[in-house]
């Protein structure tokens, strides 16, 4: 059994953020603050129905590529329909490209993204823990990450977007009045949570950021 109840997942196999030290620095130490206590890793042998069974939550902190094992795979999907946890953060919209469950699990994939720029999100959900901290609008600079679908999708997919992105204020969106960036939904007896934004290391530094991030965490592990 692991240690700590919270894994906070930062392997990659394709390109890495600067910002994942500061990211899973930041989401222990906010993680301690629940009164959970965190391990980061990247060894995908955590991915067993022993270890995962101790965790309250898993964070895959901007993953790329494919980070898991077929067995990982297996055991990590059965975690989250038996009752597990997971928040995404950033670039975990690219991981895992040829597991037809994880792109399921999100609602869609990463299309690319404009240059980092300052932009508006709008945050639609007041009664969120994980948006209830931000305003309105919400002055922000990030990569605005543009998606191949609308997580929604169209079959009742249970994904409740949380906030949007205002491609008004920036230049490259391509999802028009409609650009969802954080949005959660269960699955099974788990509770999964994604969230666009994070890209650069001072990010995890924001109070904001660091709130929405905390808010997600207190859900998930609720």
């Amino acid at each position: 059994m692991p240690t700590a109840d919270v894994l906070i997942y930062t392997r990659t196999a394709g390109y890495r953020h600067d910002s994942i030290p500061d990211g899973a620095a930041a989401l222990a130490e906010l993680a301690g603050e629940l009164g959970h206590t965190a391990e980061t890793g990247e060894d995908p042998g955590a991915f067993t129905p022993e270890r995962l069974a101790g965790y309250a939550a898993v964070v895959l902190l901007s993953t790329t590529g494919n980070v898991l094992t077929p067995e990982g795979r297996t055991a990590f999907e059965a975690y989250l329909r038996g009752g597990g946890a997971l928040l995404a953060v950033h670039a975990a919209a690219n991981a895992e490209p040829d597991w037809p469950f994880y792109g399921e699990l999100l609602g869609t994939r990463f299309d690319g993204h404009p240059e980092i720029q300052p932009g508006t999100v709008l945050v639609d959900a007041r009664d969120h823990p994980a948006t209830a901290p931000l305003p309105v609008r919400w002055e922000w600079t990030d990569e605005w990450y543009n998606f191949t679908s609308d997580p929604r999708g169209t079959g009742g997919t249970g994904v409740r977007v949380l906030a949007r992105a205002d491609e008004s204020s920036y230049r490259g969106g391509t999802h028009g009045d409609d650009h969802p960036l954080a949005w959660c939904r269960e699955v099974g007896r788990g509770r999964v949570f994604f969230t666009a934004l994070g890209h650069a290391p001072e990010a995890y530094r924001d109070p904001l950021f660091r709130a929405h991030l905390s808010g997600a965490l207190a859900w998930l592990t609720s």
